[in-house]
């Protein structure tokens, strides 16, 4: 006996990877059109100000990851270190290197040339990396710089004099960034198109937070890194659209369903993991599968947080002030981004609590030294705090040259022997007390 439901099951990713191809679809024909588009980034995109002037977004991180998913990456990452760039460069710039030396050509059709680029300083490789389109092609760049935390002890506060005096200065660059697109599409800027905008895009947010708190159920009823990666690609790419809201909309409703009936990712959920880096990109169905093999679900992962454009927090724009409160809302979200790279003590203890993990994996990465930076201190601290298993292991996101499947499965299998054995002695030791 049925519910007539079954077909809520998987919707969540049949209806991303379309979604996600129509996007591609479209920016190629953009392409072939002659048409410019907006080069942004996932931490601090600005689609919102962008969308009021019907720039189409290209997501240069994405189109790499692509690259990398789809397993051709060596052949972009060899054709920019033949144009001069270093091996020691992020793989992602050096890919978007390659797809502009071929004209935009990508394993996902053709992205346009860049009208406009706009850069935050979430990551210290943007600026440099803008500064690659002004030489190739003369855009226009806009870098909006936005403050975070002076310390730990000292982490933003919404509502200080403070925070308020850094909400001003991100407003008044987001005014000037608002004129730089006058003058580039030679349009006036739309206020109620603004907030339309806006209010779709609080729409997506409401939903993809809940999305996340539904992963706190157990089973959880889907994995962070497989399945994330995919409502990572909508929620950037259709950010502030009707399109992105109803897909959202929809994936709330496919989670609830999921745990309303205890339907886990896995037939067997038998480890919950939070994972901490960049995923790896070149094997990445297989990396997933290591861990799957063993019962092991990521219940959580700090890439759904500083990928996702800070939409994991929930942050609600008010629609009465719109560049004011969009104002707020990058502050909250890119400042939030650097401080979870600096200062994810916090973070990491409460995403363990908050999922019931049994274990970290930590992933730093050769081509990112910001993500990766640090891990390691982090890894130790974080022993100190609670009592959990951790993975440290090492590959990249996107050059397969130095990743070894062979020795990334040594190194998986022994955590979970390890998980294996704590959890047969804390069997065995409420068994002695009983």
């Amino acid at each position: 006996m049925t519910d007539g439901n079954e077909g809520l099951v998987g919707r969540g990713i049949r209806d991303g990877s379309r979604l996600f191809r129509d996007w591609y679809e479209q920016l190629t024909a953009a392409s072939e059109q002659g048409k410019g588009a907006a080069y942004v980034f996932v931490m601090g995109s600005m689609a919102e100000i962008l969308r009021v002037f019907d720039l189409e977004t290209v997501f240069p991180e994405i189109n790499a990851l692509q690259t990398a998913v789809r397993r051709v990456a060596h052949e972009y990452l060899n054709q920019a270190e033949e144009y001069g760039y270093s091996p020691d460069v992020c793989g992602y710039v050096k890919a978007d290197v390659g797809i502009q030396l071929r004209g935009g050509e990508h394993p996902m059709g053709r992205i346009p040339r860049p009208t406009l680029a706009v850069l935050t300083n979430a990551c210290n490789t943007y600026i440099k990396w803008g500064e690659i389109w002004e030489r190739l092609y003369g855009t226009p760049v806009f870098t909006l710089d936005v403050p975070s935390s002076r310390s730990g002890r000292h982490l933003m506060v919404p509502g200080t004099a403070a925070f308020e005096d850094d909400r001003r200065y991100v407003e008044q660059q987001i005014r000037e960034l608002i004129a730089l697109c006058e003058r580039v599409t030679g349009r006036k800027f739309d206020v109620d198109r603004c907030r339309e905008v806006l209010r779709l895009t609080n729409e997506m947010s409401r939903s993809w937070k809940r999305v996340l708190e539904l992963n706190r159920a157990v089973p959880a009823p889907f994995d962070a890194l497989s399945d994330g990666t995919v409502y990572l690609g909508v929620l950037n790419a259709l950010r502030g659209t009707p399109e992105g809201s109803r897909y959202f909309h929809d994936l709330v409703e496919e989670m609830e369903y999921k745990v309303a009936n205890r339907i886990g990712t896995l037939h067997e959920e038998t480890y919950r993991l939070v994972f901490l880096g960049v995923p790896c990109y070149p094997i990445f169905r297989r990396f997933q599968e290591l861990f799957a093999e063993w019962g092991g679900v990521f219940v959580a992962s700090a890439y759904l947080g500083f990928a996702g454009g800070g939409l994991h927090l929930g942050f609600q724009y008010d629609l009465d002030r719109p560049i004011e409160s969009l104002a707020e809302g990058v502050l909250r979200s890119v400042g939030g981004v650097m401080d979870g790279v600096l200062f994810q003590d916090r973070m990491l203890v409460e995403m363990l609590d908050e999922y019931r993990a049994d274990g970290m994996v930590y992933h730093p990465i050769k081509s990112c030294r910001t993500v990766s930076t640090g891990l390691a201190d982090s890894r130790r601290w974080l022993a100190q705090q609670r009592d959990v298993l951790s993975l440290f292991i090492e590959s990249d996101m996107m050059d397969k040259r130095v990743v070894s499947e062979a020795q990334l499965k040594n190194r998986i299998d022994a955590f979970f022997e390890g998980l294996a054995t704590k959890r047969l002695r804390a069997a065995a030791g409420e068994a002695i007390t009983t």
